[in-house]
Parts: C-alpha cells; structure tokens; sequence
C-alpha cells in the first residue's frame, strides 16, 4: 500500500522559475543508479542548484532557506520538460513532496508524478502569480489541496480553483494503489468479463 492522498494542507516551497526541465530535476550524471531509491534521488533533487562546485550547499536556493518548507512545491510554468526520465518523479517524491503547483506541466512529467504518488495540480497564471506573492511575503502561508473536490486554496488570502485529474488517477491516489494493485483488486470482475466474453464468442 502506497502513500494515500486526500486532503493535504501544508506551507510551500516556491520555485518561480519558468522551463524547468528533468535534467534541473534530477541531473543526467545521476541517472547511472540501477535501483529505484528514491532517497538516493530526492537527495540529488535540484543538485546543480542546491550546491556549489564545492559540493557545499548554495545559501541562495530556496530549498537551502530554513524559512521554507513543506511538501508542497510552487513552481513556475512549464514544469518538467525535456528528457522523459522517470528518475525526476523519483527524486520530487524521495525530497518528500506530495504536491507540485504550477501553471503547465510537460505531460509526461505530470503523468510520471501521477504514478509516483506526487499530485501535478494545474492553476491559472493569475492564481500563481498570487499565490508566489504570498509565500514569498509570508513563508508560513499555507496551502490546501482537496482531492476529493479537486480544489486548491490559498488560506491566506482564501482564493480557491477547481483542479482537473483522471478519474482513474485520482481513485488511486486516494486509495494508496497503483496500476497494479488496481488490476489485483478487480481480478475477479476481469476474470468474469473473460468467461462473459469467451462465451459470447463461442455462441458466434
């Protein structure tokens, strides 16, 4: 049983930065790691951005700032583009975020967060731009993401939008399953429909 998610209320991250793509997620040099670890990956989350050349943490960056945290990640349009490697979904969900904001997301990024238990929630630009201003002038604003009702708050200021997701995707982040725990689940409707079917056939 995966993570389940409902209703999530958190502070934020904000990353206001446009065409953010998997190599910045996660970098290519990272990607030689043969397992699925994702706190090996949610480690290197960002890396080139959150060291220096050093390998010393870049005091600039906002996941190096104490005022900032939360499981909730902002950022800017475009999220995600670029190469198509899963390994950025690792390392968004090994860092432990449970939800990425933003105004676009590259679609198989956002369909790779979907099967790793991350919530990709799409919000107007004006929304956005809002909610970045809050967080920034207010590092302890918090956030709520309904997934029941497909809405998001500011609780700040109480702006509110409606979300659009799969239904499919959706009953699975509620109820903590993948695809394959899906098809474990619904074996004997499958198994009814084959023997449905079989028959159906043979009487042609």
């Amino acid at each position: 049983m995966k993570q389940k998610l409902n209703i999530i209320r958190s502070t934020c991250i904000p990353l206001p930065l446009q065409n953010v793509d998997t190599d910045q997620i996660i970098p290519a040099r990272f990607l030689k790691e043969t397992t699925r670890e994702e706190s090996f990956y949610g480690k290197n989350l960002f890396y080139d951005w959150r060291f220096l050349s050093d390998g010393s943490p870049n005091g600039d960056f906002v996941l190096n700032k104490p005022e900032y945290s939360g499981c909730i990640l902002v950022a800017g349009k475009n999220f995600g583009g670029g190469s198509s490697r899963e390994h950025a979904a690792w390392a968004i969900a090994g860092y432990g975020f449970k939800v990425v904001i933003s105004s676009a997301f590259a679609d198989i990024h956002k369909n790779n967060e979907l099967n790793n238990f991350v919530l990709p929630v799409v919000v107007s630009e004006a929304f956005l731009s809002k909610l970045f201003s809050t967080i920034i002038e207010n590092p302890q604003a918090e956030v709520e993401v309904n997934l029941p009702s497909q809405t998001i708050t500011n609780l700040q200021t109480n702006d509110t939008e409606h979300f659009d997701i799969n239904g499919y995707k959706k009953y699975c982040l509620i109820n903590g399953i993948d695809d394959i725990d899906f098809l474990i689940q619904t074996k004997s409707l499958i198994e009814k429909w084959e023997k449905t079917k079989n028959t159906v056939d043979y009487q042609k």
